[in-house]
């Protein structure tokens, strides 16, 4: 890092302050400010901070590291999530703004019973502090370190410190516009990266003679490790669907359109934008992989920005990443705070005024500010594997989530007993694998076979097993016991309100994007089902 590059890096967090400063100054009126932004957020805005939200360290170290040691496969998770966006704003946007909901336990409260809405905040506030909040750290404080010098626990305070400020004191409409900006710096920055790796490796024709002849075929064996086919079309949606759809840190954004439109188009966006990481993530990974071979894939990404880029230009890809990283860990803080708020300080006191909900959301941010300090010390004492761990807490639970909402908007006879009881099922389900996998990778001794099989089933099968098993305790429980209320199904009755304001001609304009970013994806897909350059493509199949 040079002189030049610092001052680029001195600039982006110049502009980031401004930018929270600016946006922030009209969010602590009332609640719907803080949380929600006044409802008042275009589509440029919502689908640039969904990506920006969804783009973390995690995506440039892991999307680079994978895609040197496996290939393209990786990026399929990256076009699912273009169609699963379609979902998120046609079939799941729509009756979440009508119902004017803060957060998706309220929505599950609205649909199912209160029981249902404890279990979905409380899950998802123990899965941000002990593995969204704990996971960006280590990552970006690993990168930066590796990329400028920085220990540890510098890296991770400064992230923390500058991200926990503009969020405490902007709401969301401070994380929205600063996500906008940080959106372009990270896509600007792998490019730069992109453009880099491939002119090194002397072109794609060149890449192409060097790596194996199945590393751009997207679909993978049945029985492959990590991405078999079977898994990739039916395992990954349904993570999908949990994320984009149902997540509090992703959904918050699209609750703060003018209106379903706006939402919708914005979702559009974030599809189009989910295009690009295979292009700027995955493949200079598979450069990056031929270029340095031996250094290991979590430090690839850092290698090749310190050996690759000239002055200047690695200041620009170190903000991006910044971008990335700040831009995740603001959403984190803030939608944990939301849950903190609206599901559980608001219940407490129902009668409590819009400024006391905006204190208490500031209050709630700092406290996580406070726990993500508190990580510091101990991120560099916990190994990658353990956060790999961590992350399949989170994945586990997952499978049960996506099928009682997906329940809950498909079949109107679902109630709250069934909903429950699929939820507390998943969740034991997936505490067994879970305690299954760890005591597999530590072969402890005297472990059933059983467990050992079930510990080894593919990450994707198992999902697919759990989000069946789900459904049919949805379905089972549900027909045992009495009909949901009237109540429970008012919101498939509501009418139209000033959230579809809007419909017509952008109605039809976002119909028409939708079919043209299907049309992408399934160019993409037949592209890279064979061997893109010449000759044949592994064979996909048992």
């Amino acid at each position: 890092m040079t002189p030049l590059d610092f001052a680029f890096l001195a600039a982006y967090f110049v502009v980031i302050a401004g930018i929270g400063v600016w946006s922030g100054k009209r969010s602590l009126d009332s609640s719907q400010s803080y949380f929600l932004s006044g409802r008042t957020v275009g589509w440029l805005a919502i689908g640039t901070s969904l990506f920006a939200s969804n783009i973390s360290a995690e995506h440039f170290i892991g999307l680079t590291g994978t895609g040197a040691r496996s290939g393209l496969a990786v990026g399929q998770y990256e076009w699912l999530a273009c169609l699963i966006l379609l979902l998120l704003g046609w079939l799941f946007v729509p009756l979440y703004m009508r119902l004017g909901v803060f957060t998706m336990p309220e929505f599950l409260e609205h649909r199912y019973n209160r029981g249902c809405r404890t279990y979905l905040s409380s899950i998802s506030l123990i899965a941000y502090i002990f593995t969204k909040i704990s996971v960006a750290l280590y990552a970006g404080a690993m990168v930066l370190n590796a990329i400028l010098g920085w220990d540890v626990i510098t890296s991770a305070i400064v992230l923390v410190v500058a991200t926990g400020a503009y969020t405490v004191f902007g709401g969301l409409r401070a994380v929205i516009y600063t996500e906008l900006v940080q959106a372009f710096i990270l896509i600007g920055g792998a490019i730069c990266l992109t453009v880099a790796s491939i002119s090194e490796v002397g072109g794609l024709g060149a890449l192409a003679n060097k790596v194996p002849t199945d590393f751009f075929n997207l679909w993978k064996p049945i029985d492959h490790s990590d991405f078999p086919w079977t898994g990739i079309l039916f395992g990954a949606p349904i993570l999908g669907i949990w994320y984009w759809c149902t997540d509090q840190m992703i959904v918050q954004r699209t609750l703060a359109a003018k209106n379903v439109t706006e939402a919708q188009r914005g979702t559009l966006l974030a599809g189009f934008l989910k295009i690009l990481p295979v292009f700027i993530l995955v493949l200079p990974g598979i450069a990056g992989g031929s270029l340095f071979p031996d250094t290991p894939p979590d430090g690839l990404y850092a290698e090749m920005v310190k050996n690759l880029l000239p002055s200047g230009v690695k200041g620009i890809v170190v903000a991006a990443l910044m971008a990335a990283l700040m831009s995740s860990l603001a959403a984190v803080f803030n939608s944990s705070s939301t849950l903190v708020v609206m599901d559980f300080y608001k219940k407490w006191r129902p009668d409590a005024s819009e400024k006391s909900l905006v204190r208490s959301g500031q209050v709630a941010t700092v406290v996580l500010v406070v726990v993500g300090l508190l990580w510091v010390p101990f991120i560099s004492e916990l190994s990658d594997q353990l956060f790999l761990y961590l992350q399949a807490v989170q994945a586990y639970i997952s499978p049960p989530i996506a099928a009682v909402f997906l329940m809950g908007l498909l079949w109107r006879r679902a109630n709250g007993a069934g909903a429950l009881s699929a939820l507390l099922i998943g969740f034991v389900l997936g505490a067994v694998r879970f305690v299954s996998e760890l005591g597999m990778k530590a072969e402890w001794e005297g472990m059933p076979d059983i467990l050992i099989r079930y510990a080894s089933i593919n990450f994707l099968h198992i999902a697919i097993l759990f989000f069946v098993i789900s459904v049919s305790v949805v379905i089972v429980v549900s027909l045992m016991t009495r009909r949901p209320t009237a109540a429970n199904l008012a919101i498939f009755d509501k009418s139209d309100t000033t959230a579809d304001v809007a419909a017509g001609d952008g109605r039809n304009l976002n119909v028409i994007l939708s079919v043209l970013l299907v049309a992408i994806v399934l160019i993409c897909w037949a592209v890279f089902s064979s061997w893109v350059f010449g000759g044949d493509a592994a064979a996909v199949g048992a």
